[in-house]
């Protein structure tokens, strides 16, 4: 489950491919990105729609992030062939008058994308595959985070590991390496002091959650939330954590996605939302202090990769461990109903996991 090297990347998952994309895209631009072994080019149009193209232009093979985007459509820097948000080719300027060709034969694949909460995801789906043949496991669809409107996040912070999506969704999931990676002066300085931990975990749509439960009320920040604060970590495929964190006033949204580049390097993306708009002037900090957590899990799992080079036996520990088994063999079985035209059958049952951290 642990080998070194690259990672099955599942198909028919939708993948987060551009964060803060209502940021980094303004209207009448583009650019570019490599997700799940593809290039992309990422383009907004005038009204503000986004479509997403396979960055190559199918004439002489140039990316076409290198030309121009003029609002509607995308010129390509090498000869002037023009292509519209379907992927479609509507002009080549080299041909004359008598040259008849049906240009609507020439493309550009157009992928399927959708832009929610300032997050552009991109459907990956296998274009040899036959979908009249049955509807497999179904597609999930990307998250809609509750309790914090439809901006963009009020923090991201994205790192790129060198490693599987795998290796680092086995980071997102696992309960007891904060006290000995996450240690700095404002946080923990050491892990001398270990406290037992109980958590209650059921099944979730192609993964599974931590089932929600009260937050200790003398802690001074979830008072900005109001009484009864409570949270509820999930966990799902392709890649994905969500915390919601919630009280009687206020809520705070959590969402973590590993997007695969290729299947040995990957890119974290970890984004908050929250309802307090007076806590805006406050996020350059909050996002120094994010940047360093995230720095820390970096530093491990690529450190991890040294040692899986050799294919050591590993030993999984129960309870620790056991959401790393609950990934691989959720992913296992999505892969399994996918081939075999099945509905998907969570293998995730409700149990109560117990560590000490």
């Amino acid at each position: 489950m642990l080998q070194a090297g690259g990672a099955t990347l599942l198909k028919d998952f939708w993948y987060l491919a551009l964060a803060d994309s209502s940021r980094k895209l303004k209207p009448g631009s583009m650019t570019s990105a490599k997700v799940m072994g593809e290039p992309l080019v990422f383009c907004r149009r005038g009204d503000g729609e986004v479509f997403v193209l396979r960055d190559i232009c199918p004439h002489r093979g140039i990316p076409l992030s290198y030309g121009r985007f003029d609002g509607e459509q995308l010129h390509c820097s090498y000869h002037g062939w023009r292509f519209e948000k379907s992927g479609r080719c509507t002009l080549i300027p080299s041909l004359v008058e008598d040259q008849k060709l049906d240009l609507g034969r020439i493309c550009t694949r157009a992928f399927e994308a959708r832009e929610i909460q300032g997050n552009v995801w991109v459907k990956f789906s296998d274009p040899d595959a036959d979908s009249s043949e049955s509807e497999g496991p179904g597609v999930p669809e990307p998250p809609v985070l509750p309790d914090v409107g439809g901006g963009g996040p009020r923090v991201l912070v994205s790192q790129a590991l060198r490693c599987s999506m795998d290796h680092a969704a086995f980071g997102l999931m696992d309960p007891t390496h904060a006290a000995f990676v996450h240690t700095s002066w404002w946080w923990k300085k050491s892990a001398t002091t270990l406290r037992s931990k109980e958590k209650h975990f059921e099944p979730a749509p192609f993964g599974w959650r931590m089932k929600r439960h009260a937050l200790p009320s003398e802690n001074r920040v979830y008072k900005l939330l109001g009484d009864g604060v409570t949270t509820e970590i999930s966990y799902s495929l392709p890649g994905l954590r969500i915390e919601h964190v919630r009280g009687s006033k206020h809520a705070v949204v959590n969402l973590t996605a590993i997007t695969p580049v290729t299947e040995t390097e990957t890119v974290v993306h970890n984004m908050l939302y929250w309802s307090m708009d007076w806590l805006a002037p406050f996020s350059p900090v909050i996002r120094k202090l994010a940047d360093i957590f995230l720095t820390q899990d970096r530093v491990v799992v690529e450190r991890q990769q040294e040692g899986l080079a050799y294919d050591p036996t590993l030993i999984l520990v129960d309870d620790a461990d056991k959401q790393a088994k609950w990934f691989s063999r959720v992913k296992k079985e999505w892969t399994r109903a996918r081939a075999e035209g099945r509905a998907f059958e969570n293998p995730v049952k409700e149990e109560t996991l117990r560590w000490r951290s």
